[in-house]
C-alpha cells in the first residue's frame, strides 16, 4: 500500500485568533484547528503567528486564553520564523508585514495557508493556495466526497 501523507496547512494569526475567541464549535477557523486535533491535516504555525494571535487574544480576550494554549498544543505543530536570506527570495510575494507567514509556509511544504486576508498574501506562490478558513473546510468536505464508495 502507497504511503499517504497528510495536508500540510500554515494557520494564520487571525484564524488562530477566531478559533480560540469562537462562541461556538461550529465557526470555520476552529473546525480548521479540529481537523488538526484529529489528525485530518497537518497545522503549522510559526512563531510569529503564535505571538501575534496571543498578543491580540490579550488585549482583547484575556479571559480565552487558555483555550488559545490548549489549542496551540493540541492543534499546531510550531515553526521558527523564516530568516532575512529566506525572505529575500520571496519579496513582493505577499505584503511585507505577511511575507514571513508565506515564506514559512512555502519552507515546510504547506500546499494551503489559511487566513482571513488573503489579499496580504498576493501575487502569493504557485505551491501554496490561500484560503479563508470557511472556503478551506468546503475545499475538504468536497475532497473527502471523494471519498464515498462507488455502488455496485
Amino acid at each position: 500500500m502507497a504511503k499517504t501523507t497528510k495536508p500540510r496547512v500554515l494557520i494564520d494569526a487571525d484564524v488562530l485568533f477566531a478559533g480560540a475567541a469562537a462562541p461556538s464549535e461550529y465557526g470555520a477557523s476552529l473546525v480548521v484547528l479540529r481537523m488538526a486535533e484529529i489528525t485530518l491535516v497537518e497545522a503549522i504555525a510559526s512563531r510569529q503567528v503564535i505571538v501575534e494571535a496571543e498578543w491580540n487574544l490579550t488585549e482583547k480576550f484575556p479571559n480565552v486564553l487558555s483555550t488559545f494554549r490548549l489549542l496551540v498544543d493540541r492543534c499546531l505543530d510550531i515553526v521558527e520564523d523564516p530568516t532575512r536570506d529566506d525572505l529575500s527570495k520571496y519579496e513582493g510575494s505577499a505584503d511585507a508585514k505577511d511575507l514571513p507567514i508565506l515564506v514559512a509556509a512555502i519552507q515546510h511544504k504547506c500546499s494551503w495557508l489559511v487566513t482571513f486576508n488573503t489579499r496580504h498574501f498576493q501575487p502569493g506562490h504557485p505551491d501554496v493556495t490561500v484560503l479563508e478558513p470557511g472556503t478551506f473546510v468546503k475545499r475538504v468536505r468536497e475532497l473527502l466526497a471523494y471519498l464515498t464508495p462507488s455502488e455496485n
